[in-house]
């Protein structure tokens, strides 16, 4: 129990309890704090947030239960424990205070070791049990950073997420242009930072247009709009982010160090989406469509946005396109494909 950093702030309207409180306080090595009355010992509480209050019950114009009322009803202090200690020793008295939200409760007159020990019980408690707030709050953090958050709310409450068919979803293929041969000269360490900054700013861009990052393959990135929350615009968003992938690498670049291309593909159509493991989960992908976003990637050229004819229709009136006819996909023949013209 870590006593020097605990503030404790001690409520009563008698002077000589106030300082003898606060005085077995600090020979225990606590910092207390003192309020002779509820409307006082509200506005401390508010500001200095204490670790545990030690409030009176029988005291003028705000009773102990109208303060603790008042205190586990304001979110800046409902959860500070509240210890009442009182000259009401009936067990009604008791009853009521716990029903308040008292965490315990020491009858007048009281000894200075009780009191210290169920101080340092309750701090004890308090300390545990915002360890376990933190630690879920890692799991919490840790879970979305590999799960889309509506994926990871529905697992949380259903343990669960049933694949589902999105029927209209764009899907943006990325890959760095000349990776092997870089990856040859650079050690592991730069090339893993290079690769954490270049996605890291990758993202960025996914989030901000609406789109989700489903996952890296080396040096290749896979994104998806309309999944897992439904949208419209799917294809606009889209094709924005891969134009500001394109202008955040050449930013980039232009502020010196290891230089990068990408080349990036894009096409629109179904697809389902699930969960693929139990021990490490993966939010996947699967279909055609993400096949053919990968064609379109490896069709496309370096700093180049290659789209499929279907997401070109979708964005025809608002990008500017040019036009590419007949390209022979691996697999599925000849198929027309757009570039997007530079703005």
């Amino acid at each position: 129990m870590e006593t020097e950093q605990s503030r404790i702030l001690v409520v009563d309207d008698i002077e000589e309890n106030l300082k003898v409180l606060s005085g077995t306080l600090v020979e225990e090595g606590f910092y207390p704090l003192q309020a002779k009355n509820g409307e006082r010992a509200i506005q401390i509480a508010k500001k200095a947030k204490p670790d545990l209050i030690l409030l009176d019950i029988k005291m003028p114009d705000m009773d102990g239960y109208e303060t603790i009322s008042i205190l586990k009803s304001d979110p800046d202090t409902a959860d500070i424990p509240v210890i009442f200690i009182s000259a009401l020793n009936q067990i009604e008295d008791k009853v009521k205070g716990f029903r308040a939200g008292a965490v315990d409760y020491v009858s007048k007159p009281f000894q200075k070791e009780e009191v210290i020990a169920r101080v340092g019980t309750h701090l004890n408690l308090r300390a545990a049990r915002r360890a376990v707030e933190e630690e879920r709050q890692k799991s919490e953090r840790l879970l979305l950073s590999i799960l889309p958050a509506a994926v990871a709310e529905e697992l949380k409450k259903t343990g669960k997420c049933e694949p589902e068919l999105f029927p209209e979803v764009t899907f943006l293929f990325s890959d760095l242009v000349n990776f092997t041969g870089k990856a040859e000269t650079l050690d592991p360490a730069t090339l893993i930072a290079e690769l954490n900054d270049i996605f890291t700013g990758f993202d960025a861009i996914m989030a901000k247009r609406g789109c989700e990052r489903i996952k890296t393959i080396g040096d290749a990135y896979l994104a998806a709009a309309g999944i897992p929350d439904r949208l419209e615009d799917h294809a606009g968003r889209m094709v924005g982010a891969a134009r500001d992938m394109i202008a955040f690498l050449e930013e980039r670049n232009a502020r010196g160090g290891q230089e990068w291309e990408i080349r990036i593909g894009v096409h629109s159509g179904p697809a389902v989406a699930g969960i693929v493991g139990t021990n490490k989960y993966i939010y996947d992908v699967f279909g055609d469509s993400v096949n053919t976003a990968s064609r379109m990637e490896s069709n496309s050229l370096p700093m180049r946005i290659n789209l499929s004819g279907v997401t070109a229709a979708l964005v025809a009136d608002r990008v500017p396109l040019e036009r590419r006819e007949g390209v022979e996909v691996k697999g599925k023949g000849s198929m027309d494909m757009f570039f997007v013209k530079s703005s």
